[in-house]
């Protein structure tokens, strides 16, 4: 494995947005159109920031394995805290996930609309500050998906803030990902092949090699590999159906690291931008063409069609 050809996705420069969103909003749709993904740099999440998520991130997942389970919910689908290793399984796999994750939400005001659907956060007993860091990081993720959603509404013919009401309290998941160091028997992958539900996923942390997109255009598999400190943008399948296939969401995969590597833990930190879970994903008029009809005649609500997907995963029973 590792032996993929790269893919050229083009990085563009958040920046580019202030002085020239028409431009970018062109950009960031045509690389989506074409991938699926987009590369992001200067998006604005502060370096001193993530560099302190990765220490702690990465004191969290050497923590004892019992106190780790401290953290998990059973029956609570992994929304918020710990899952251990081994828990997650690619729709259609044959073999679990080689991963182990923790779940960062919303913090929301006692009494919210949605706190019957979007669970309390669990926060460690150590590290120390982890939860002062990943609510500011969550913060800082929320704001740079506000700016993406609104180049692909410009992109979409939409108003810029189309997507604002979309997202205002949104279900939004931030993961820490630990790929701890596999023997060479080890049977699966790292993550295999998927698409993510949500809306866009903002990832930090693709720059160790292991990433891949499925190139449809050309049926094989394609390495990512970011500009430091870049992120990795790509569609989710509520926006792929929101926009009836205009954006697709592209599958990708985490594949095994050679031999010199497979000692190395990897870690990331993707943030699943989520739409409030009231929200309705149906189709926007303008993706329906006599060439491509609605392939969703029948609107369903985000925290439904989350629901869906979640079982299919394995992190929720029927």
């Amino acid at each position: 494995m590792l032996d993929s050809p790269l893919a050229q996705v083009p990085t563009l420069s958040l920046d580019d947005q202030a002085t020239d969103p028409d431009a970018f909003a062109a950009a960031l749709g045509g690389s989506f159109e074409r991938f699926g993904f987009a590369i992001v740099a200067d998006h604005g999440v502060p370096h001193d920031l993530v560099k302190r998520a990765w220490a702690e991130t990465a004191e969290l997942f050497a923590l004892p394995d019992d106190e780790k389970r401290g953290y998990f919910v059973a029956g609570g689908g992994g929304a918020r805290g710990y899952t251990p290793f081994k828990t997650e399984i690619a729709k259609g796999a044959s073999a679990v996930d080689l991963k182990e994750f923790w779940h960062v939400g919303r913090e929301l005001p006692a009494g919210h609309r949605f706190a019957d659907r979007m669970a309390s956060n669990i926060w460690p007993a150590r590290p120390e500050g982890f939860r002062d860091t990943f609510v500011e990081l969550f913060a800082a993720f929320d704001t740079a998906g506000d700016k993406l959603l609104s180049a692909i509404a410009r992109h979409l013919e939409l108003a810029p803030d189309w997507f604002d009401h979309a997202v205002k309290d949104g279900n939004s998941v931030l993961r820490l990902l630990h790929y701890p160091p596999i023997p060479a028997d080890a049977e699966g992958v790292r993550a295999g092949a998927h698409e993510d539900i949500n809306l866009i996923t903002l990832l930090l942390g693709a720059e160790e090699a292991g990433l891949e997109l499925f190139d449809r255009a050309n049926g094989r598999w394609l390495a990512i590999k970011p500009p430091e400190g870049a992120m990795v943008v790509n569609v989710g399948d509520m926006l792929q159906r929101l926009t009836n296939h205009v954006l697709p969401s592209t599958t990708h995969r985490v594949v095994n690291p050679p031999p010199e590597r497979r000692g190395h833990s990897r870690y990331s930190m993707p943030f699943f931008l989520h739409p409030a879970p009231d929200f309705l994903i149906e189709t926007l008029p303008q993706t329906i063409t006599p060439e491509n009809p609605n392939r969703y005649p029948e609107p369903i609500t985000a925290h439904d069609y989350l629901h869906e997907r979640l079982v299919e995963i394995g992190l929720v029973k029927k």
